[in-house]
């Protein structure tokens, strides 16, 4: 008979080892714990002779002494904590600040919104039938010509649009007296040049009435009263002027709103920055002259009609031309800034325009026997006026010939430049009729 061996001796050799190895960790784990004990016996043996030391130290001490000692060792342990508060809310500030100001800047942004309408260097005539514009032209082109020397306009038509002409002017004062003068020349039905002339005449003096009730209007609606009236109505010249391609008066009423609203919303002056975004760029509007920028001819234009020298230092700074001296005159900068810098508000291209045919008027007139010029078809035409008892018709070909080497020297125009200069000399004489 055989015998069988039972597995259970290599079984029991298994159960030892692990248990060993038990054992083994455990002791491990019992040592690393008693390393630890030592070294906070160790503190605490360092922490009592500490304390002994101070008790030693305090014993020694009075007792305003140890509450010195105290305090300076509490303000020690909370300048860490203060330090951190202080920049938790140095930061907390700034950006709630930052915040703050775009939400000032959005809300005046809000309430000065304004619609723009451009307007640039042409309006259209509707004619009621094509038979007018033979009247318009005239004999020989006799009316066309006066009509355009009276009011300064290139009248342009077009057999494209036969039913309409168009007036182009770089000045929009001058192609709305062309544009009223014409309308009511149609109406009227008598064109002929004498007619021509009155009835531009009589427009004229209207647009000046007109630009006063505008500038009435501008000061209404921003809420300034009691201008003088000669200043109200340099302000009603805005209506009809641009700068790079933006209608002054309405910028002026979008800057005042944007001006006013971040004035109240910090605290400043708002009738100082009212007033001064009113009045920032009246020096536009003075065309006598070519010495000095506008806000120069501004500051001298508001010190004439004695405007209080806080508004004046608003004018004079809204360029930064000079350091700012006030907050409000800050305000009417960065309201400027809002105002003309947003996107579309101005057209640089159009304002280089209208500056080279301004220069090239102002070289004409530059010369003392001219009376007046009007630069037409894009400068590309210059119509010289000139006073007839001053220069001789043998004179006119040195005159047109010394303008037109001017303009070439110091206006880049397009291609050639036609100069006609027209000497005019009229000869009136009454009759009495014998009584029957």
């Amino acid at each position: 008979m055989q015998r069988s061996f039972s597995p259970k001796p290599q079984a029991g050799v298994a159960e030892l080892a692990k248990r060993e190895g038990i054992l083994e960790e455990r002791e491990r784990q019992i040592s690393e714990k008693a390393k630890l004990i030592d070294e906070q016996l160790e503190q605490l043996e360092k922490l009592r002779k500490d304390l002994v030391e101070k008790l030693d130290n305090s014993s020694k001490m009075s007792a305003e002494e140890a509450k010195k000692v105290l305090l300076e060792q509490v303000e020690k342990d909370l300048a860490a904590e203060i330090s951190r508060k202080i920049k938790e809310a140095e930061d907390e500030i700034k950006l709630q600040s930052e915040k703050q100001a775009k939400q000032i800047l959005a809300d005046a942004m809000l309430h000065g919104v304004t619609d723009y309408i451009s307007e640039f260097t042409t309006s259209r005539i509707k004619l009621a039938d094509e038979d007018i514009k033979g009247r318009i032209i005239g004999k020989e082109g006799r009316n066309v010509r006066t009509f355009e020397q009276a009011t300064g306009v290139d009248v342009v038509m077009d057999d494209e649009i036969p039913d309409s002409l168009i007036l182009s002017s770089f000045d929009p004062v001058r192609r709305e007296i062309a544009r009223i003068s014409l309308e009511r020349l149609i109406a009227d039905g008598r064109i002929q040049p004498q007619r021509i002339e009155e009835i531009v005449e009589k427009t004229k003096e209207d647009i000046e009435k007109l630009m006063l009730a505008a500038g009435e209007k501008l000061c209404h609606d921003v809420g300034v009263y009691n201008l003088p009236v000669d200043l109200v109505a340099l302000l009603g010249r805005f209506k009809y002027r641009y700068s790079y391609g933006q209608n002054l008066i309405l910028h002026t009423q979008e800057e005042t709103q944007i001006g006013v609203e971040l004035a109240k919303l910090i605290g400043a002056d708002a009738n100082i920055v009212r007033l001064g975004c009113l009045l920032h760029d009246i020096g536009k509007i003075i065309t006598e002259g070519d010495e000095g920028t506008h806000v120069e001819k501004g500051v001298a234009l508001a010190k004439k009609f004695n405007i209080p020298q806080n508004v004046i230092n608003c004018i004079a700074e809204h360029h930064e031309d000079q350091p700012f001296s006030s907050v409000e005159s800050i305000l009417v900068c960065i309201a400027d800034s809002i105002s003309g810098g947003r996107p579309g508000a101005r057209h640089e291209n159009v304002q280089d325009y209208i500056k080279r045919m301004d220069d090239i008027e102002k070289i004409a007139t530059s010369f003392e026997v001219v009376d007046r010029a009007f630069a037409l078809q894009a400068g590309r035409e210059v119509r010289v006026i000139v006073i007839p008892e001053k220069v001789s018709d043998d004179e006119l070909p040195k005159l047109v010939h010394d303008i037109a080497e001017r303009i070439s020297k110091e206006v880049m125009v397009p291609g050639a430049v036609k100069i006609t200069a027209i000497r005019e000399t009229r000869v009136s004489e009454s009759t009495m009729t014998s009584p029957q």
